[in-house]
């Protein structure tokens, strides 16, 4: 038996179980949460070897915390493994997702429910704004970067350029840059420090590859072939039986471009499904965005959950299966925005994790990264100016200034900055507080 092995799939199957329903923090909580628990106490995988996977998911796009169990799950049991581990990783969140969104749409007028998301909305401003400066300060490190993110603020913000182009465009300057002054795109993200070390792991630093991850033109071929058929075949089934304009056929193909430009985390990708899902489709509104946004702080699993509720308002709004099937509308939607967002995630780690961990002492993403970080700070900081528009001037700039909501937001934000209060006990606070006022006011 291979040493990766020692620890039983039913052992793994129970971590990650476990994982789904208490990861909450976002992709920065959710990978300490992994860190403290597979390196340090349980000693599963080595730091090396977990910071050179992390390194790689934080490559790709999609959700790297997500991407990061998988990739830990395969490299111990196969694919097997990565699927339990990723997809566990998800589906709780899923499950409680679909029934807050059906709270939501059937009972969202209640004096309870508004008063909650009152006082969670400037909350959630808060957290995205706190996001940006916390990339920021790590990525940004001298002018060029800084410079680069100021560009990709003006230019979805004052120009409305997609946000796939801002990514592509970030990625390739930063790949050209390190080559004509690679001192401003040196380093790493996700720099390794020097630390203690917490005895042998089950996978170390010299361990060998397993066979079934050592990289094999039939094993590419062949995840190649499985995955594509599963897309096409899925679109394809959709598409004969409800037409190429019904909202499950454009959720399939949105929800796939998604999931191939959400570089740098969900905070990142939401303008480009805000731009889709409320400009492009009417699928939800500004409003409901922000509120999807809030659903998605307060539940484990990780942030790029909220096309769940997209989805599912997506499929209620249209009544997909007539006025009297909406929920039945929304579960199906739902259910079709995170599979073809997900499915590109578990590609990426069985195609790519042999190559990895065949070049795991020669990793050169470094630039390209640093590049899109950049960019997507910039992204984010116009995601928190969006937010607090419509948090402050809720009927737009003619109606008055919410200055509660100001309040809110600024005290959410000292939680997060100075006192370093965990996002959950924050947005729960601010719930509570909503949903005080509500009832005082």
């Amino acid at each position: 038996m291979e040493k990766q092995n020692t620890v039983s799939l039913r052992e793994a199957l129970i971590y990650w179980l476990k994982l789904g329903f208490i990861s909450f923090g976002g992709p920065a909580g959710q990978i300490s949460m992994m860190h403290q628990e597979l390196v340090e106490r349980r000693r599963w995988i080595s730091e090396h070897r977990f910071l050179h996977a992390l390194n790689y998911t934080m490559v790709l796009p999609g959700p790297e915390a997500q991407q990061l169990a998988t990739y830990i799950g395969w490299l111990m049991h196969g694919v097997k493994g990565g699927l339990i581990a990723g997809i566990l990783f998800v589906l709780p969140s899923l499950f409680i997702l679909i029934a807050l969104t059906w709270i939501y749409l059937e009972y969202g007028n209640t004096q309870i429910v508004s008063g909650v998301l009152y006082g969670v909305k400037p909350a959630v401003t808060a957290i995205v704004l706190f996001a940006a400066y916390r990339i920021g300060s790590r990525a940004l490190k001298n002018n060029v970067l800084r410079a680069m993110a100021l560009l990709a603020f003006i230019a979805i913000f004052a120009f409305q350029i997609p946000f796939p182009l801002i990514v592509i465009a970030a990625g390739v300057f930063g790949y050209i840059g390190s080559h004509i002054m690679p001192k401003y795109f040196s380093g790493s993200l996700h720099a390794a420090e020097v630390h203690d070390s917490y005895g042998p792991a089950i996978i170390d630093d010299d361990t060998p590859v397993p066979s079934y991850a050592k990289f094999n033109w039939r094993r590419l071929v062949s995840f190649i072939v499985v995955g594509l058929g599963l897309w096409i075949g899925i679109v394809a089934l959709i598409y004969f039986k409800f037409g190429w304009e019904n909202t499950l056929t454009q959720m399939s193909l949105f929800f796939s471009k998604a999931a191939l430009v959400t570089f740098g985390g969900a905070y990142a990708v939401l303008p480009y499904v805000y731009q889709g899902g409320v400009d492009q489709f009417q699928w939800l509104t500004g409003t409901q965005m922000i509120d999807g946004l809030a659903l998605g702080e307060t539940t484990p699993g990780p942030l790029i959950m909220v096309v769940t509720f997209v989805g599912f308002v997506g499929g209620w709004t249209k009544e997909l299966f007539g006025a009297e099937l909406l929920p039945l509308a929304g579960i199906a939607a739902a259910c079709v925005a995170t599979f073809f967002t997900f499915l590109p995630s578990f590609l990426f780690i069985f195609i790519g994790g042999p190559v990895i961990e065949a070049t795991r002492h020669d990793v050169q993403f470094t630039a390209p990264l640093l590049g899109i970080t950049a960019a997507v700070v910039g992204v984010i900081v116009n995601l928190a100016v969006f937010f607090a528009y419509h948090v402050l001037w809720s009927t737009g700039f003619e109606g008055n200034f919410d200055w509660v909501s100001l309040l809110i937001g600024i005290v959410a934000f000292a939680a997060l900055f100075k006192f370093k209060i965990s996002i959950v006990k924050v947005i729960l606070a601010c719930a509570l507080f909503g949903w005080f006022f509500s009832i005082v006011i």
